[in-house]
């Protein structure tokens, strides 16, 4: 006797967000002083993180940036704010790194605080599930911000499947125009890949700030 099971829709779906803010001379000199304190272990990764943000937030020193759109940008609605969503392909790589996770000794290294990393770049032709999705990196590859990754929910509560990564590319890490791609992984293996679209200019009085999320869709 054969038993059947049906089979409902599972996976993973995803999705990345980014956003470019435009710094004053103040607002740098604060980024910078942040810096300096955390590299002489006057303050840890996660009170640096949480004073970083609170600058990106305030007016006072920072905006997000605009874009300058040409006339025929303006007719097809592009947005003005360097900010937006879109969604991302867990690459073949990434469901096996995920799989990988699950043995009793796994192989591979994992997506964690330590080794989890965001690359940004120029060259996105296609998303390809079957690609390893290498960016033609601009600037190097931002490691996760501080106590991330991490669930959007606690455990057994909404959005519990939920897993958030961030990266914080501050101002100086980046200066480069028409970057419309990015990826999540350890550094060797990718996890995931997405589209910037429109595509963002990056100077260095710029921050970019990406977060990304992975929900496991069960049956």
């Amino acid at each position: 006797m054969e038993l059947r099971v049906k089979q409902e829709k599972t996976g993973l779906k995803g999705c990345l967000k980014w956003t470019v803010f435009h710094h004053n001379e103040e607002g740098l000199a604060k980024l910078k002083e942040l810096r300096e304190l955390l590299t002489e272990g006057k303050i840890t990764a996660e009170e640096r993180d949480e004073k970083r943000q609170a600058i990106l937030e305030n007016p006072q020193y920072s905006e997000v940036k605009e874009r300058k759109l040409s006339f025929f940008d303006k007719l097809k609605r592009v947005p003005i704010l360097m900010a937006g969503v879109n969604h991302n392909i867990v690459t073949d790589e990434g469901d096996a790194l995920i799989a990988d996770l699950m043995q009793e000794t796994p192989e591979r290294t994992k997506v964690d605080t330590t080794n989890g990393k965001i690359g940004v770049g120029t060259g996105f032709v296609t998303e390809l599930k079957s690609t390893d999705a290498l960016v033609t990196q601009t600037g190097s590859d931002e490691e996760m911000d501080a106590t991330y990754p991490k669930t959007e929910g606690d455990w057994a509560a909404a959005d519990d499947n939920v897993v958030q990564y961030r990266a914080t590319f501050e101002a100086g890490d980046l200066n480069d125009t028409g970057i419309d791609e990015a990826l999540l992984g350890n550094g060797t293996d990718t996890l995931a890949y997405a589209e910037i679209t429109p595509t963002v200019d990056v100077t260095t009085a710029d921050t970019l700030q990406v977060d990304w999320e992975l929900t496991p869709l069960g049956a």
